[in-house]
């Protein structure tokens, strides 16, 4: 009895901190959705009110309509490039992890460990050889430069690499016995089982490429390809600062992120418990 009331106590005192938690969380988010319908004189006025006096969508029409910063266009340039970069980046890391994680050649591991060590190099750091590549091959302000550049990611081959390494070997060894050769394997019986890791892998990197600031800065130098995010800071200005524009602008950006992360999110503890196996 002493014991059940001790396990109703530690669940009751965890609901209350992830509450917490949540709340603290959840409310810069639910802040920035309430600026985006006031107005602007309610939106410089100060303190923490999260329902608008002056319900408004004036922010919303101005920056789909605005000429020099249409939110639309970048979204739309966003989406392209971090869709893009997402399928590429699926077939890089699942190919190179199949390779790391289910065929054996002398000196694998040692050159997996090699490449994972590399995470621990700051991003920085590749800024000035990746810009002067860019230059070599012609990728400034262009679409490649964005796509391109971050398909050598570690995280994504590091994850299903160890996916991989769950899959029971008789199940390959019957394949190999069937005919079937190594790409054979890959689509029809590696991709299929690791489905819950390649779903993980392709939500971090269209999150990666859907957040990225510096890059882009760096290398796109007119609006034709210009992203969500150096869009966000340029409609700041240099003098005058819309704060609810700018609200209802980070809200869209928001939306394509969440309804994704909404998709994919039963697929998270799936895509780290499971041992590829299928029973």
């Amino acid at each position: 009895m002493a014991l059940k009331k001790i396990e109703q106590r530690k669940k009751r005192w965890s609901f209350i901190i992830l509450f917490v938690i949540s709340f603290l969380w959840l409310l810069p988010i639910v802040w920035v959705i309430s600026t985006s319908f006031k107005s602007e004189a309610e939106a410089v006025s100060g303190g923490l009110n999260l329902i608008p006096r002056d319900f408004t969508l004036a922010s919303y029409r101005y920056i789909f309509t605005d000429d020099q910063h249409n939110v639309l266009h970048y979204v739309f340039n966003s989406m392209r490039a971090a869709g893009l970069h997402t399928g590429l980046y699926l077939v890089v890391a699942s190919l190179a992890a199949y390779a790391y994680g289910i065929l054996k050649f002398r000196g694998r591991d040692k050159l997996f460990w090699a490449l994972v060590a590399t995470m621990m190099i700051p991003v920085v750091m590749n800024l000035v050889p990746l810009y002067s590549l860019m230059i070599t091959f012609q990728w400034l302000n262009s679409l490649q430069a964005l796509v391109v550049p971050g398909l050598g990611g570690v995280f994504g081959i590091f994850l299903l690499r160890q996916f991989n390494l769950g899959i029971p070997r008789d199940i390959i060894e019957s394949a190999q016995i069937d005919g079937a050769n190594h790409f054979q394997i890959y689509l029809r019986l590696i991709l299929p089982l690791t489905k819950p890791a390649l779903v993980v892998v392709a939500l971090f990197a269209f999150m990666a490429n859907w957040n990225e600031y510096l890059w882009p800065l760096v290398v796109l130098s007119d609006d034709t390809h210009r992203t969500l995010p150096v869009g966000l800071a340029l409609m700041q200005g240099n003098y005058n600062i819309y704060y609810s524009r700018l609200m209802a602008a980070t809200t869209v950006s928001m939306i394509p992120v969440m309804a994704l992360f909404m998709f994919a999110q039963r697929y998270f503890i799936k895509g780290i418990t499971m041992t590829g196996s299928k029973g």
